[in-house]
């Protein structure tokens, strides 16, 4: 009888789980067939999404170079950002969690308190200061605007000094017998053990950056210097009321972020999970 309430409390556990799947790729299936349906087709109905015909007229479109639409400037604007963003990020957060987790100096709670104080601040909070001194420093429709301001320390910062607090002491102190200087030791000691962890951070970074609107709508206001979820919107106003053009261009737009995750997925619950004792 036992054995029986755990076989159906198992059914119905991935019977959840399955329609919970499909709740989840709903939208997405939504927005794949879309993008294969003929510029101006219906694409609000179910029973007319899936009929014929199908095509790539759409995809045509959007890669289409033109005045109002650049989508290949706008994806090398978003690459170019987000792979900059994530390098400085990881290296930086894993150099500060680094200093603060293992060398001795005054100040240390002072540091955390004001990377923990950098989580809890909103960004939209900072935007207008942040803003001005964009303008201030003649910075608008430029990649340092792009860059700069849109990088998330704090979270890399937390995730990193978390896992390089749990390397045993030993490593550190058997590369000192070594002669090692402190940067040495972040080199030979702390990269190699939190590849994972970085690359988990890596991940986040990317992932956030590649979607970031808000600030890259603000400062990047010409053509040429959008990046995708900027410039994705301009086809629904280009186009009028066409749906698929959209669709096709947010399908393109999610290529590169989907081939990341599915590259370094099983970073990312490792990476945070594991200690520096393997």
């Amino acid at each position: 009888m036992k054995g029986k309430r755990k076989l159906v409390g198992r059914f119905w556990t991935y019977v959840f789980a399955y329609l919970l799947a499909i709740i989840m790729l709903a939208p997405l299936m939504w927005m794949i067939v879309s993008a294969f349906k003929a510029p101006g087709s219906t694409v609000t109905l179910l029973s007319k999404l899936f009929t014929p015909p199908f095509t790539l007229e759409s995809f045509q479109k959007v890669l289409m170079p033109g005045e109002t639409a650049m989508m290949g400037r706008w994806t090398f604007n978003s690459l170019f950002v987000a792979i900059v963003q994530t390098v400085i990020t990881v290296i930086v957060s894993s150099l500060a969690a680094y200093a603060v987790s293992r060398i001795p100096f005054k100040g240390k709670k002072f540091i955390t308190a004001l990377f923990l104080i950098g989580l809890m601040i909103p960004f939209e909070s900072i935007v207008v200061p942040l803003f001005d001194m964009i303008v201030e420093l003649n910075w608008t429709n430029t990649f340092n605007a792009l860059i700069w301001p849109g990088m998330n320390l704090s979270l890399a910062y937390f995730i990193l000094k978390q896992f390089i607090d749990q390397i045993p002491n030993d490593l550190f102190e058997a590369a000192k017998l070594d002669g090692a200087c402190t940067f040495k030791m972040w080199w030979t000691v702390v990269l190699p053990l939190s590849r994972s962890s970085m690359a988990a951070v890596g991940i986040f970074t990317f992932v956030q950056s590649w979607n970031n609107l808000l600030w890259p709508m603000l400062v990047a206001q010409e053509t040429r210097m959008m990046t995708l979820p900027v410039g994705i919107p301009t086809f629904q106003s280009t186009f009028s009321t066409d749906l698929a053009v959209p669709m096709a261009s947010n399908v393109l737009a999610s290529i590169p972020a989907i081939i990341v995750f599915l590259i370094f997925q099983r970073h990312i619950i490792k990476g945070i999970s594991m200690t520096g004792i393997k």
